[in-house]
């Protein structure tokens, strides 16, 4: 039998599934996810290796849309609306291009289909650098990670991995072994051929270099019916940086027939 993803589900109705980017979680959209649940069902999924999902050695993206796949079916979902920040946007898009059927209207946050060289690499070693067999406190692994991450925010956002493994000691929700191992996955693209012909909106932050004008023409190319946003007043973390302006969109488009 299949692992199944772990998830929060808040309350009933048409199914929005969000999926959250590398080193995150599913925890990461709550406060969202609770604004999107006065119309959706929504499911804050956590990915293989993240959060309190289970771990694996394998980690790609055809792994990750069967992971869904089975989700899907795991809890009758039938047709949903995919929500993909990040790594979760390709997971959404490769997702959407296979299963085309099962997918409602498609919403990719600061991403886009092409190949992204490796850029993870500083906070894989920060990460790395933290023996837990020593720590006793969360501030001690932030004064580790300073030392490779000067942006407190990133640093914020990684130590929400942490977690107590027993009363004396810490460890990270992320498999981290597997995504130091498997890294060079995430940047990869769509196949030349891929498209899904549903709607689709790309959000992306005014100040993110995520998505350029150049891009346009692929995302076009793949998703022939798109409507590409920008987000005012924020970086490659819309959804955290001016979120009413990307629920105000996010609904927008979902409702619009």
């Amino acid at each position: 039998m299949a692992n199944i993803l772990h998830s929060i589900i808040l309350e009933e109705g048409e199914p929005l599934l969000i999926l959250h980017g590398y080193f995150g979680m599913g925890d990461n959209w709550k406060t969202l996810g609770k604004k999107f649940a006065e119309d959706y069902q929504v499911h804050l999924i956590d990915q293989r290796n993240h959060g309190r999902s289970f771990h694996s050695d394998e980690f790609n993206y055809e792994l990750m849309v069967e992971d869904l796949f089975n989700y899907i079916k795991h809890h009758g979902l039938g047709k949903v609306n995919l929500l993909g920040h990040s790594m979760g946007g390709k997971v959404a898009m490769f997702f959407a291009v296979k299963h085309s059927q099962l997918v409602n209207k498609l919403l990719i946050a600061d991403i886009g289909p092409k190949f992204y060289p490796p850029h993870h690499k500083t906070i894989l070693t920060a990460l790395e650098s933290v023996d837990f067999s020593t720590i006793r406190s969360r501030g001690e692994v932030d004064i580790i990670l300073q030392k490779f991450i000067p942006e407190i925010g990133v640093r914020q956002f990684l130590l929400k991995n942490l977690y107590r493994k027993t009363k004396d000691s810490f460890d990270y929700r992320f498999n981290l072994k597997s995504l130091v191992m498997n890294n060079d996955e995430i940047g990869i693209g769509l196949a030349s051929n891929d498209q899904f012909l549903g709607k689709t909106m790309f959000l992306k932050g005014e100040n993110s270099a995520y998505i350029t004008k150049d891009d346009e023409t692929l995302i076009t190319f793949h998703f022939p019916d798109n409507d590409i946003v920008t987000i005012s007043k924020s970086g490659h973390w819309l959804h955290a940086e001016n979120p009413f302006e990307f629920y105000q969109n996010v609904v927008g488009f979902i409702e619009n027939v």
